[in-house]
């Protein structure tokens, strides 16, 4: 019975006590603000910044122009005229095909790889 005793304030000393949360009003949903699209930018992936593709979107009076460049300090692309919003998307546009295509490739590699190390296996095993 002792024991018993002992080990009950322990139980209460280790139990935390939980408090509910009062319930509160939900913060009210603020609308996405617009992109500022001078200056709006990207990059693609990969691992050497001097092969990276970038887009930059500047304007010019009240058009917008897309300047694609590959690596620091190269001469960029233009693209353009065009509108904010078709700046914007032509930017999301390249930035995610460039995503998509280094994927893939990124993909090949790895799966060429795995061929080529399973191919080694079985030869030093033959």
């Amino acid at each position: 019975m002792e024991q018993a005793e002992l080990n009950e304030p322990e139980l209460e000393a280790v139990e935390p006590e939980v408090d509910e949360p009062e319930p509160s009003e939900p913060e009210p949903i603020q609308p996405p603000q617009p992109i500022e699209a001078n200056g709006y930018s990207k990059s693609g992936p990969g691992p050497m910044a001097a092969l990276r593709f970038r887009w930059t979107v500047r304007e010019d009076g009240a058009e917008y122009f897309v300047d694609e460049t590959v690596g620091e300090g190269s001469t960029p692309l233009v693209n353009g005229p065009m509108d904010r919003d078709a700046a914007i998307k032509f930017v999301d546009d390249r930035e995610a095909e460039a995503r998509r295509r280094f994927e893939q490739f990124r993909h090949e590699i790895i799966s060429r790889t795995a061929t080529a190390l399973q191919a080694s296996k079985d030869r030093n095993e033959a």
